[in-house]
């Protein structure tokens, strides 16, 4: 669990491998004040809840506002009939942290569409992609609290518009593909195999070991979505995996400094990359997810459809087309020259001298 600032008078207790968390005020002196249990999470809304009432808040704690919106949205992933996973409810949770900021105590009944656009045009201003992200966190909180639960009787997101979207992540270039199996070692060249091959993303790259081998393939839930593609094992990826050490666990490990031996976090892995990459400048603004890029454009190259794309790499069939699109483009046009070209060869017809055709 990450690390989270505690109130004033709240101290944590480790028992048997075991967080416990409590309340006393005057803890160590003569004048030690009641120890009040509060609940084994700090990242939840019941925790701070019970915090505020052993430290005897007056009043109600408010339940009308944006920020106790959010807070019974967050405790609702727990009970949902369709589940969220973990890696959508962190994208939520950090996603919402604007509107909590901005508008925590305001009441939820008065946030308007114009509040929304407002925060979307200031964060969008210098960064698109993250106000699209806390636009569609607000909306599935906004579906939600419109729902059975009924905290809401209005949609304050209502017309609010997404930014258009970028390029997307750039697919690696020939030259750049050539030099990372050239001159790649290690873990990083092993990152390097899976992340082309199977077009997963670092925090699922990092997961995969020997255990997730389904009949030629790989299937493991994503760490994001919750979705769980078949990632056949090309054959380029195959005759990769050959030359590694059979081993369980991870097949990506730590091979230097204090962590040797362990596997890697998300954070880890990009480190490690970044120091490669500084290695060759021509690798000057290749990331990691340009390589599932790489993945989609080579599968839909081999005649695969976006759907059939969509369930090898567990990407959505619109963001399959969205990373194929200048490949499709380039191979049409290609198409048509080439097709151009023999025409003219059928048409253009020499002659002799005398007249008869060569």
């Amino acid at each position: 669990m990450s690390k989270v600032s505690l109130p004033r008078h709240v101290h944590r207790v480790i028992s048997r491998g075991r967080e416990y968390y409590y309340y006393q005020e005057g803890r160590g002196t003569a004048h030690a004040g009641e120890r009040v249990r509060l609940p084994d999470d700090p990242q939840t809304p019941e925790f701070w809840n019970a915090v505020r009432q052993a430290q005897g808040i007056s009043g109600p704690t408010p339940t009308d506002t944006i920020g106790a919106l959010i807070d019974a949205f967050e405790v609702s992933w727990k009970t949902r009939q369709r589940k969220i996973s973990t890696g959508t409810q962190d994208q939520y949770r950090r996603n919402l942290k604007p509107a909590r900021k901005a508008w925590g105590d305001l009441p939820a009944r008065e946030l308007r569409p114009r509040h929304v656009d407002a925060l979307i045009r200031k964060i969008g201003a210098t960064k698109p992609g993250t106000a699209n992200n806390v636009l569609a966190a607000l909306k599935a909180m906004v579906a939600w609290a419109n729902g059975p639960v009924e905290l809401l009787a209005h949609d304050p997101t209502q017309g609010v518009e997404h930014f258009a979207k970028g390029e997307g992540h750039r697919p690696w270039t020939p030259e750049q593909l050539a030099l990372a199996e050239e001159h790649f070692t290690g873990m990083v060249r092993r990152f390097y195999f899976l992340s082309r091959y199977t077009g997963q993303r670092i925090s699922d790259v990092v997961r995969l070991n020997p255990n997730d081998i389904d009949e030629g393939g790989f299937s493991l839930p994503q760490k994001k979505t919750g979705v769980t593609p078949w990632c056949p094992i090309f054959p380029e990826l195959e005759a990769e995996m050959s030359t590694w050490e059979r081993r369980p666990g991870p097949y990506l490990l730590q091979e230097d400094g204090k962590s040797k031996g362990q596997a890697f976090s998300t954070n880890q892995m990009w480190k490690a990359f970044d120091r490669e990459r500084a290695k060759h400048p021509i690798l000057a603004g290749a990331v990691p997810h340009g390589l599932r890029a790489n993945a989609v454009i080579r599968l839909r190259g081999g005649g695969y459809t976006a759907l059939q794309i969509s369930d090898m790499v567990g990407m959505s069939v619109e963001m399959v087309e969205h990373y194929c699109r200048h490949a499709d483009r380039k191979a049409s046009g290609q198409a048509v020259l080439k097709e151009l070209r023999e025409r003219t060869d059928d048409t253009t017809v020499k002659h002799w001298k005398n007249g008869k055709q060569k």
